[in-house]
């Protein structure tokens, strides 16, 4: 399982990614570069699976003065195969899309759909209310609110430095 923060991201451009020190993590971005352009011109998205095989649905994550809000693409999934849970500063969204009965006699040309089992974590960040979370379902979209306390619990620490 992976933990994701809700602290911004952007991906780096591939002169960017390559000039790095490492050079497997530059050709990693030059691999998804190629699969990015490649399933542009489609009208349909591969589906995202995390490093562990389990499917990992799209998301956005977004910031205003009062909240953070995680928006999720769960088409084909019902409400009561959702769980959204919180263990410690941990939020996890998981659940599963069950695959549709295929019927006897059809010939089945191409099945792009994923089925099974999904989740997404992410680390929330200091200043969250964590007993007033909501999420609502509409539409195979979950939209989970995260309410800001206004109190960012900045505790600094000092580290003695000494000699060796």
């Amino acid at each position: 399982m992976s933990v994701h923060s809700l602290t911004p991201w952007k991906r780096k451009s591939g002169l960017e990614a390559s000039s790095g020190a490492n050079p497997l993590r530059s050709l990693q971005s030059e691999v998804d570069s190629i699969f990015d352009n490649f399933f542009r011109g489609f009208s349909f998205a591969p589906a995202i699976v995390d490093e562990g095989g389990i499917l990992a649905p799209k998301l956005d994550v977004a910031e205003t003065e009062k909240e953070y809000q995680v928006t999720l693409e769960i088409p084909g999934v019902e409400e009561k195969d959702i769980d959204v849970s919180l263990s410690g500063d941990v939020l996890t969204i998981k659940g599963e899309k069950k695959a549709e009965e295929k019927e006897e006699g059809k010939n089945w040309h191409r099945v792009e759909r994923s089925y099974g089992s999904f989740q997404r974590s992410f680390t929330l960040p200091d200043g969250v209310n964590s007993d007033k979370i909501e999420a609502g379902f509409k539409n195979g979209v979950l939209d989970v609110r995260i309410p800001k306390t206004g109190e960012v619990k900045l505790e600094t620490k000092k580290i003695s430095v000494k000699k060796s």
